[in-house]
């Protein structure tokens, strides 16, 4: 055990967060979300939220140059309440958060580092966050 980690964030978790490099994405994921097929690393972290994950990452990853934050665009275009938690959890706000139809949204989950599969049920919960520079002044 850590003191002053979050704990959801486990020892995996840790180190792969570490191994990213500036702009590398990370993807909280629902758990609808076709991971095993989409990501070349892959947790799973059953009984969380998506917000809950985003947040817990957050304590240790800065926010890239905006928009440092995509989220999967509801079928009626519409912000839904999951999605308003995702911009709160990751401190990004609809202006700085882009909304990206589903299949671009699979394409870039492809090119992320790392996929975090949630326990999350509501649809649309899913959120893919680029690393800043850890360290930096403006962070």
């Amino acid at each position: 055990m850590l003191e002053g980690i979050h704990p959801l964030l486990t020892g995996q978790l840790l180190m792969r967060l570490d191994e990213m490099g500036h702009s590398d994405a990370v993807v909280v994921a629902d758990a609808h979300y076709p991971a095993a097929s989409l990501g070349r690393h892959v947790l799973d972290l059953p009984g969380t939220t998506t917000p809950d994950v985003l947040a817990a990452i957050r304590t240790v990853i800065p926010l890239d140059d905006a928009p440092s934050l995509d989220l999967m665009a509801s079928a009626d275009g519409d912000v839904l309440e999951v999605q308003r938690e995702l911009m709160a959890a990751a401190g990004t706000t609809e202006e700085t958060t882009r909304f990206v139809d589903r299949f671009d949204y699979y394409d870039a989950s492809r090119q992320a580092y790392l996929i975090v599969r949630t326990g999350e049920t509501r649809k649309y919960g899913n959120a893919l966050l680029r690393k800043g520079v850890v360290g930096h002044a403006s962070h």
